[in-house]
């Protein structure tokens, strides 16, 4: 049977989700802090090994053999150090390069409390080399007094909270970047926490939040890991649902095609909780990557729709051949003409007048979301046939210009007054 104190080691590793190494390393620090405080000195690096079988312990003065030379080095520090003081002179170098700072961080130092010279070394066990540790064991004269035991208590309590931070970080550091279920668990003003299911709440700001969507407590959403860093309260795991990271996770869950690289997503653009748009494509000649998006009967983009409440979603189909690719991104409009400025990367698309509303999108959506998935800078132009005349609204991207050019303007004038436009 194992002995209490096995067994409350793992007790407190089961209940801090802890390994028993990490519980029983915490334990030593903590008697290694109490031997420091009851009969160590300050130039001591103490260890201590610990049977939790047996309760007994052995205590080790831990240090790294460096150069003789290294040593001398730190010796005539010293002394320089002392012959300031008695001058009274400071020094300080004000001026290091930078390069010079580096080389001299990078540059070995002996320290007292780590480091043992060959030499001393050598007295203790001849046939030691520099770079190894040299352990010297130590007496343990007496039970830890009051103090060192309140030492020991506040390092093992230091030490599990750290760890149960770290493996927390670990944990949901590699999920990173991934699509996993949470509960909604309260709001902090206009912030929400959610339940992962671990020790830590996520936090989803209100830029990560989706417009219309209701976060009840208790509700569950599938909710995008944006990012996990480690912050002086712990872990900080934030979670989104606007991020496009989140769609293209959605599409590579439900669509076994994504998922084994047959199809890839190319570019997301989106407007969370609207409309977005997705470029596939695939250079396998049997595989349709609209199709295998859509599913049969839209089984498959139907289950992703439904994931994130119902925004609409294009699937379009991405070609090298920037203006058909313009083209596809612009749909469901027909489009007359493109014309590429690949210096500015500028769009000019001609439309038919029936085709101006659709391409544009109720708010400028359609064409916006085009841009962002393309990344060029469109503009569209309404193509009306008025005997041999053209008649030509321009729009960049969103909004509509307001007669930039003045010779347009005159010639609208002169039409008007020849009864030639309404």
């Amino acid at each position: 049977m194992a002995s209490p104190i096995v067994q409350a080691i793992k007790q407190i590793a089961e209940e801090k989700h802890l390994n028993y190494e990490t519980v029983l390393e915490t334990v030593e620090s903590a008697l290694a802090a109490a031997y420091r405080k009851d009969f160590g000195n300050k130039l001591q690096n103490i260890k201590i090994e610990f049977d939790p079988e047996t309760g007994n312990m052995r205590a080790f003065d831990e240090k790294t053999v460096v150069s003789d030379e290294l040593y001398e080095e730190y010796l005539k520090h010293l002394e320089e150090r002392e012959k300031a003081k008695e001058e009274g002179v400071e020094k300080v170098e004000k001026q290091k390069t930078e390069e010079g700072m580096q080389l001299e961080a990078e540059k070995p130092h002996f320290s007292p409390k780590l480091n043992i010279s060959l030499s001393e070394a050598k007295k203790i066990k001849p046939e030691i080399k520099v770079g190894e540790v040299l352990r010297t064991e130590l007496e343990i004269p007496d039970a830890f007094g009051r103090v060192a035991a309140q030492t020991a208590k506040q390092v093992i309590m230091q030490r599990l909270r750290e760890a149960e931070r770290n493996a927390i970080f670990e944990e949901y550091k590699q999920k990173e970047h991934q699509v996993v279920t949470a509960t909604v668990q309260r709001y902090e003003g206009k912030t929400i926490l959610f339940d992962l299911g671990g020790r830590v709440p996520a936090i989803m700001r209100l830029e990560d939040q989706v417009r219309g969507e209701v976060y009840k407590p208790g509700a569950r959403f599938r909710v995008y890991i944006l990012s996990v860093e480690m912050s002086p309260r712990g872990p900080e795991i934030l979670v989104s649902r606007s991020h496009p990271g989140l769609l293209q996770a959605l599409f590579t869950t439900e669509i076994p095609e994504i998922a084994n690289g047959a199809v890839k997503i190319k570019a997301i653009a989106r407007e969370a909780g609207s409309r977005s748009k997705v470029a596939v494509y695939t250079d396998e000649p049997n595989v349709d990557p609209v199709g295998s998006c859509i599913g049969q009967r839209g089984v498959r983009i139907q289950t992703i729709i439904s994931e994130i409440g119902g925004e609409k979603i294009d699937i379009i189909e991405y070609t090298e051949d920037q203006a058909k690719f313009i083209a596809n991104a612009l749909a469901p409009a027909k489009i007359l003409s493109i014309d590429l400025n690949e210096k500015e990367k500028i769009a000019t698309v001609k439309v038919a007048p029936d085709q101006l509303s659709l391409v544009i999108g109720r708010g400028g959506q359609n064409v916006r979301l085009a841009a962002h998935l393309t990344g060029w800078k469109i503009n569209i132009i309404e193509k009306k046939e008025t005997g041999e005349e053209e008649y030509k609204e321009e729009i960049t991207e969103v909004k509509e210009e307001e007669g930039n050019d003045e010779k347009e303007k005159e010639g609208k004038e002169e039409k008007e007054e020849k009864g030639e436009t309404k």
